[in-house]
């Protein structure tokens, strides 16, 4: 490498990659997976943290304690796990940065996917600083529910993301019509509030994530927990309906596969509701729910998506593709 080459990959590390490595379509495709599935590691992990009770294992930030950037051997199993989560995030911004840099190096550039990798980067780092307040106000709940509530934004955009890579850029042509697409947008509406309250239960709930005396939400846990219920019930009745309303318009089959996807994570994250409520909320449980809801989420989104193709765009300047001599056409009468 070159003095001059050097400088140009300080400057501009992205463009100095750019010029020098295309990355196959497939690979543009798993970075973005692999920051979706970052995306639903760390909620898992954040959720794990708090289900043990080591919400306060470091019990500052960004230091785990006054003295130490990271936990010692005295702050036990609770510090361990806390510290571990924080280090996760450094595994999530380097999966969004691969994503990003394969975007960026992808030909033709495309600067919509560029912008999304970009999106999620901010998204973190904004997570991340909202978790260190998190702590330093030892967990209130509302600053909790808020961390979780910014993480499925993040699931959304990584989400789109992964999309993107898979469409080409041609102008979005619908699939379905205007009444099926409003019916999706209640969906989607019901499906964000279905996860708002159920940040609500969480902060209204028994696991405050420390063993010490943690500020709870003022509100009667289990009646927030049946209006979980019927919201649960209205995004179900509301995917069964959209099932039937697209099967009577004869949609696509991409369509259709999505919200049949979608009916059986609802399902099984009904079932897991109702059979962690009825069991007084064992610990994994409430974790193996808390995976549903970034499951749910996804599946939302991904039927949304699904209901506009996006072709790929002719590269500009090319001449008329020449009809070949031996087709029909020229081949005389048939």
């Amino acid at each position: 490498m070159t003095r001059a080459d050097a400088t140009a990959a300080v400057r501009n590390p992205l463009a100095f990659i750019a010029a020098r490595w295309t990355p196959d379509p497939r690979t543009v495709q798993r970075a973005a997976l692999a920051a979706l599935v970052m995306s639903v590691v760390i909620v898992v992990t954040g959720g794990a943290v708090r289900l043990t009770g080591s919400g306060l294992g470091c019990p500052t930030w960004p230091k785990c304690t006054e003295d130490s950037l990271h936990n010692t051997a005295e702050m036990g199993i609770h510090g361990y796990i806390e510290f571990g989560n924080r280090m996760l995030t450094y595994v999530l911004c380097a999966a969004v940065g691969w994503a990003i840099v394969a975007a960026r190096a992808q030909k033709p550039y495309r600067r919509d996917v560029v912008r999304l990798g970009w999106a999620q980067f901010w998204v973190v780092m904004s997570n991340a600083v909202l978790g260190g307040i998190v702590v330093l106000v030892g967990l209130n709940p509302y600053t909790v529910a808020a961390h979780f509530l910014l993480s499925t934004v993040l699931i959304a955009v990584a989400t789109l993301m992964w999309q993107r890579t898979r469409e080409g850029d041609g102008a979005p042509r619908p699939l379905v019509g205007k009444s099926v697409q409003q019916l999706v947008w209640f969906l989607v509406a019901a499906t964000v509030l279905l996860i708002a309250v159920g940040t609500v239960v969480t902060g209204a709930g028994p696991h405050a994530g420390d063993s010490s005396e943690v500020e709870r939400m003022p509100l009667d846990w289990e009646n927030v927990s049946k209006l979980h219920a019927v919201l649960a019930w209205i995004v179900v009745t509301l995917t069964f309906a959209l099932w039937f309303v697209l099967k009577a318009v004869d949609a696509p089959q991409g369509p259709l596969a999505r919200t049949r996807e979608l009916f059986l994570v609802l399902l099984a994250q009904g079932a897991l509701g109702y059979i962690q409520y009825f069991t007084e909320l064992p610990e994994v449980l409430v974790g193996a729910h808390m995976f549903g809801s970034c499951l749910v989420w996804i599946a939302t989104l991904r039927v949304l998506l699904s209901l506009r193709e996006r072709p790929e765009t002719e590269p500009p300047g090319l001449p008329a593709q020449q009809p070949d001599a031996t087709s029909p056409s020229m081949a005389g009468p048939r």
